[in-house]
């Protein structure tokens, strides 16, 4: 059995956008798309979805009237589903897996329904199925008429990261040959908010950027959430169609000091770059799409973790959550997106308030080999090796 494993489409609903060719446009902007949003009684910055996006989703939701009383997370990746596989031209009557999976499942339809039960001591009929996590990859899966196995699963913000290791592991052990993977989230409610307010992390910054995610030396956490879909399809061998190709896997766990630790040089990220760089130099690494949520002690740990990794030759250091939020449990097939765009078009996409060795592209340099990292609180770290 091949160990290739190619990406033939990718498709995702985001602040940035529903189609490739917007996507890319604005990341070539310099401009974040934050806005501010009354949440737990305040003016928060957030980023949401785009207006086209919107609008997919909503047409989406009144196009059966059992998706009436679905979550936005559910809604999003149906959304993004339907696009990955139209455009990868999969036959939906063919057999492929799915793994969509989410940090925090229905956030929004959840807190509706636990706030009506504290009120009226009564639950709906369907709050229970519409709320349980494996929601979205099997609600996907009729959307598209599946056959295959369904997976949903939570592993906080490395999620659609490692929703990628179980479909490269099912392609690879031969039990099927397509696997559709991804994140999705939508987490701009008031409970959410107010659970990051009490950790300390969330930006209440004023400064043109407010999230200074890869900024090393920022005072003040500036994390600000984002909401969105992401997912893929994966096949098995290289395919004439491929945008990329996933060249090398890493995974890796760390022993927890606190809920939500990491060690001071991100062991977990230097196990799982060193695991997916195993059969390759670290100086063919182009770029690496860092996971940098914006708070102090995650973009620093990370990065002493790259340098442990690449030394002094460090590639181009890039992230995307200065721009739309940390998306949770999609962030990392997000991630996997900014990858792919960079590849297919040779064109670094740098942090606009960040120098060297995080913004400047040598011109005479081919983006080639580009590394995406992700983690989850308690060190639940992935790192994906892609390849042009």
């Amino acid at each position: 059995m091949s160990k290739i494993i190619s990406i033939t489409a990718l498709a995702s609903i985001s602040p940035l956008g529903n189609n490739p060719k917007t996507i890319w446009k604005n990341y070539l902007s310099e401009k974040h798309c934050f806005s501010k949003k009354v949440l737990d009684n305040q003016e928060t910055w957030v980023a949401e979805l785009d207006e086209g996006s919107r609008k997919i989703v909503a047409e989406l939701q009144q196009s059966d009237v059992k998706y009436k009383s679905l979550d936005k997370s559910v809604l999003y990746a149906m959304a993004a589903s339907r696009q990955a596989v139209e455009n990868a031209g999969w036959d939906t009557a063919s057999v492929f897996g799915i793994n969509i999976g989410s940090s925090r499942g229905a956030t929004d339809l959840f807190e509706k329904h636990f706030q009506e039960y504290l009120e009226t001591g009564k639950a709906q009929t369907l709050a229970s199925p519409t709320t349980t996590l494996g929601n979205i990859a099997s609600w996907v899966g009729h959307d598209l008429q599946s056959t295959g196995p369904e997976i949903s699963h939570s592993i906080t913000c490395s999620t659609a990261l490692h929703a990628l290791l179980n479909g490269v592991a099912w392609l690879r052990a031969g039990m099927v040959d397509k696997f559709l993977i991804g994140g999705s989230e939508a987490p701009l409610t008031d409970f959410t908010i107010a659970q990051m307010r009490a950790l300390k992390i969330y930006s209440h910054s004023e400064e043109e950027y407010p999230n200074q995610a890869l900024h090393l030396d920022k005072k003040l956490n500036s994390m600000i959430l984002g909401e969105g879909a992401s997912v893929c399809c994966l096949e098995i061998g290289k395919k004439d169609n491929a945008l990329a190709i996933i060249e090398g896997i890493g995974y890796a766990t760390e022993i927890l000091e606190h809920n939500i630790s990491i060690s001071a040089e991100a062991t977990c990220f230097q196990k799982s770059m060193k695991m997916a760089l195993q059969n390759i130099s670290p100086e063919e690494v182009d770029v690496i799409v860092m996971h940098a949520p914006g708070t102090k002690a995650g973009d620093l740990t990370e990065y002493k973790a790259i340098q442990k990794i690449f030394g002094e030759n460090l590639p181009l250091l890039t992230t995307n959550k200065w721009k739309i939020g940390h998306t949770f449990g999609a962030s990392g097939m997000l991630s996997i997106e900014l990858a792919v765009l960079m590849l297919q078009h040779n064109q670094f996409i740098g942090v606009p308030f960040l120098d060297n060795p995080f913004r400047v592209q040598n011109p005479e340099r081919v983006i080639k080999k580009v590394l995406v990292n992700a983690v989850g609180f308690g060190g639940n770290a992935v790192s994906v090796l892609l390849a042009i």
